[in-house]
């Protein structure tokens, strides 16, 4: 996976889909923000990708590993071309 880190105009924010590959903790201390929250759906046996703020599902399939991969494909912080 590669780890990308997305700096904002504010000086203090940074957009990144959180591993450890960076100890981030080196910078100080840190707030998290979730993005998604992965959690089964027991009625359709299902792992369902939450939008944390609007709580739509932005994908769901039988395997969580692949809604931890969906997640790692488009969560990535989109490069200002």
């Amino acid at each position: 996976m590669k780890s990308t880190l997305r700096f904002q105009a504010d000086g203090g924010t940074i957009e990144c889909l959180y591993t450890e590959a960076i100890d981030l903790q080196l910078l100080g201390p840190l707030r998290i923000t979730r993005a998604t929250d992965i959690r089964f759906n027991d009625p359709t046996q299902q792992w369902q990708v939450h939008d944390a703020v609007t709580d739509r599902v932005l994908f769901s399939n039988s395997s969580r590993s692949e809604c931890l991969a969906w997640e790692n494909q488009n969560l990535q912080p989109r490069s200002k071309s």
